[in-house]
């Protein structure tokens, strides 16, 4: 599975540490969501896309992102 919390994340100011306390998850499961060693559950899916107000198919997908600005 491939993400965009990293994105997402440092383009809103927002720390490992700040986005778990609000998911309420370990800082170190937000670095292993973004370097994709760990697959969230529905559940967890749905509140990360929830926090950063977007669809969930903004944040998560089966296929790699295409790379902005190429």
């Amino acid at each position: 599975m491939h993400n965009r919390i990293a994105v997402l994340r440092t383009e809103r100011g927002v720390s490992r540490r700040q986005l778990a306390e609000a998911l309420g998850v370990h800082y170190q499961t937000v670095g292993y969501l973004e370097r994709g060693e760990y697959n969230p559950s529905l559940h967890l899916a749905l509140r990360i896309a929830r926090y950063f107000e977007v669809p969930v198919e903004v944040v998560f997908s089966t296929e790699p992102f295409p790379r902005i600005g190429s």
